[in-house]
C-alpha cells in the first residue's frame, strides 16, 4: 500500500507540474483528479486498518474527488 500511495503522489505532483508548465491544466484537470481520489481511497484504507477516524474523511474526499473527475470528463 505504501509503494502504491508513494507512486499515486508522484504521478499526481508530475501531472500537476507539467500542467502548469504547458498551459494545459484544464484537459489534464479529470485525470488528475480521478488519480487524486485513487490516491485518497488507499490513503483511506491505510488509516482504517489502524483504526483512525481520519479514514471516514480520507473517503469522503476520495469519493468527491472521483464525483468530480468523473463529471469534467
Amino acid at each position: 500500500m505504501k509503494i502504491l500511495r508513494i507512486s499515486l503522489a508522484i504521478i499526481v505532483v508530475a501531472l500537476a507540474s507539467y500542467g502548469l508548465i504547458t498551459g494545459t491544466s484544464g484537459i489534464i484537470l479529470p485525470y488528475l483528479m480521478l488519480l487524486m481520489g485513487g490516491m485518497y481511497l488507499v490513503i483511506g484504507v491505510t488509516e482504517f486498518q489502524k483504526r483512525k477516524p481520519v479514514a471516514f474523511t480520507s473517503f469522503l474526499v476520495a469519493g468527491f474527488s472521483f464525483f468530480v473527475g468523473i463529471y469534467t470528463i
